[in-house]
C-alpha cells in the first residue's frame, strides 16, 4: 500500500521501511540544483517556470525548484526557509553591479567571474582579541522580516497534509561562520595561535545563532517535521580540526545550539557536514543528532557505506550518498541508476535513508542524470511493490 510523501519520509526517520526511499532535493541549498541545471531540467521536461532563487539570494546561485517540476522530481519534503532582512536584501538589490554582496552579518561574497560569486569579504580577518569580539555590531535577530512569511507557508502545506516539511533556516553555522567573519584558513590558524578568542568568538556566534534560530522557531517551531542546520568538518581526506579540537572547541557550541532547537521543536534534526567526518559519527549521535548529509561518498571512510550502516544505522538516519564528483556529473544515466540501486541495497534495509545527491547538484550534471537518479529511487519502490517478501523484512529490499 502506497504512503503519502510525508507518512513515506517519517517511517524511514523513524527506522521503519517506507514503501520506497524518500527523495530529498531541491529544498535547501545542501540539497539543492544550481541554476544552469535547473534551466536544463526545465526545459528537458518542458516546464514554463521563472527563474528564481532559493533565500531571494541570486549570489548564491541556487534555484528554487518550482512546484510542477518538484512534483516531477518525486521529493518528499517541501522547504520552509528564512531570509536576510528586507533591509539587507533591498540594499544589496540597489548596489552597484558587480558590488559584492554583504549580509546581515557584514560577511558576503565576491563575484569571481561574471555571475559566479564567492564568500570574500570578511570583516574579521584581522582580529585576535577578546575585545574585538566585544565590539562587533552582531547581527538583531528580531527583524520580523526574516520569518513572518515562514509561518504562513509552513501552515499551508500541513494543511495540505501532502509533504514533510523540512525548515532550512540560512543561519551559517558557528564554524562556518568563523569562517565567513574571518576567512577559513585565518580562523583554523587562530584555533591553535590565539585558541581562546576562537574560542570566545564560536560561542559568540553559537549565541547569535541561537537568537536567530529563536525568533524562526516561534513561527513554525510546533508545525515542522525535520530542522536542517550543519557545519562543514571535512575534506576530502580527513577532518578540518583533530577530534580532540573538535571536542574542546565546537562540539560543546554544537551540543548547546542542539539542546536549545530541541527544547523548542519535536522536529528531528539534519546535521550537514561535508567531507570524511568518520571519526565523528559518535559525537554526533552523542549531542543528539538524528539524521546526517551528505554522506560524501567520495571523501576518505565516509566511502564505506557497509560499516556505517552497520555501527550507526540504528542511532541515525542517513540522507544523501548519490556521488556528485563523479556518478551524477560523469556517468551515463544507466550508471546513475545503478549507483542509486547499490546505495539503497546498502542504506535502506531497516529505514533510516532519504536519497539525495551529495550536497547541491552543480553546473556539470546534465538534467538526464538527475532524472535517472529520482526515476531509479521510483522504481526501487516498484520493485518492492511486487516483491513476494513481507515488506519491513530486510531482505525485501534487495532485487
Amino acid at each position: 500500500m502506497s504512503m503519502t510523501p510525508r507518512e513515506r519520509v517519517l517511517a524511514a526517520i523513524n527506522h521503519e521501511e517506507p514503501d520506497r526511499v524518500p527523495i530529498v532535493l531541491g529544498v535547501s541549498n545542501a540539497t539543492g540544483i544550481k541554476m544552469k541545471p535547473y534551466r536544463a531540467l526545465k526545459e528537458l521536461l518542458g516546464i514554463d517556470a521563472p527563474d528564481e532563487y532559493i533565500y531571494d539570494w541570486p549570489e548564491l546561485g541556487t534555484a528554487f525548484i518550482d512546484e510542477e517540476t518538484m512534483r516531477r522530481l518525486g521529493c518528499d519534503v517541501r522547504g520552509v526557509l528564512d531570509r536576510e532582512p528586507s533591509a539587507i536584501l533591498d540594499r544589496n538589490r540597489a548596489r552597484e553591479a558587480h558590488a559584492p554582496f554583504i549580509d546581515s552579518w557584514g560577511s558576503g561574497q565576491k563575484e569571481v567571474q561574471p555571475g559566479v560569486w564567492f564568500p570574500g569579504v570578511h570583516p574579521m580577518a584581522d582580529a585576535t582579541t577578546i575585545e574585538e569580539i566585544e565590539a562587533y555590531p552582531w547581527p538583531d535577530g528580531s527583524d520580523p522580516t526574516r520569518f513572518v512569511h515562514a509561518r504562513a507557508r509552513a501552515e499551508e502545506l500541513v494543511l495540505a497534509g501532502e509533504y514533510a516539511i523540512l525548515a532550512t533556516p540560512w543561519l551559517l553555522f558557528p564554524l562556518e561562520r568563523a569562517f565567513a567573519m574571518q576567512g577559513m584558513d585565518t580562523f583554523l590558524m587562530n584555533t591553535v595561535l590565539h585558541t581562546e578568542f576562537a574560542r570566545v568568538l564560536l560561542r559568540k556566534i553559537g549565541a547569535v545563532c541561537m537568537g536567530l534560530m529563536d525568533g524562526f522557531l516561534e513561527q513554525v517551531g510546533d508545525l515542522i517535521d525535520i530542522i536542517k542546520i550543519g557545519d562543514d568538518l571535512g575534506t576530502q581526506k580527513s577532518l578540518l580540526m583533530s577530534p580532540a579540537a573538535y571536542r574542546d572547541l565546537l562540539k560543546p557550541v554544537h551540543a548547546d545550539f542542539i539542546a536549545f532547537i530541541k527544547e523548542r521543536t519535536d522536529a528531528k534534526i539534519l546535521f550537514h557536514t561535508d567531507g570524511d567526518v568518520f571519526p565523528l559519527i559518535e559525537d554526533f549521535i552523542e549531542i543528539g543528532i538524528d539524521i546526517l548529509n551528505p554522506i560524501q561518498t567520495s571523501a576518505g571512510s565516509m566511502a564505506n557505506l557497509e560499516e556505517l550502516k552497520r555501527r550507526y544505522g540504528s542511532e541515525m538516519a542517513f540522507c544523501g550518498a548519490v556521488d556528485t564528483s563523479h556518478i551524477l556529473p560523469n556517468g551515463t544515466p544507466d550508471e546513475v541508476r545503478d549507483e542509486v540501486r547499490r546505495v539503497i541495497d546498502i542504506l535502506a534495509p531497516g529505514g533510516g535513508y532519504l536519497v539525495s545527491s551529495v550536497h547541491t547538484i552543480m553546473d556539470d550534471v546534465p538534467p538526464e542524470n538527475i532524472l535517472a537518479m529520482v526515476d531509479a529511487v521510483i522504481e526501487s519502490g516498484r520493485r518492492v511493490d511486487r516483491s513476494t517478501h513481507t515488506r519491513g523484512s530486510s531482505d525485501s529490499w534487495g532485487w
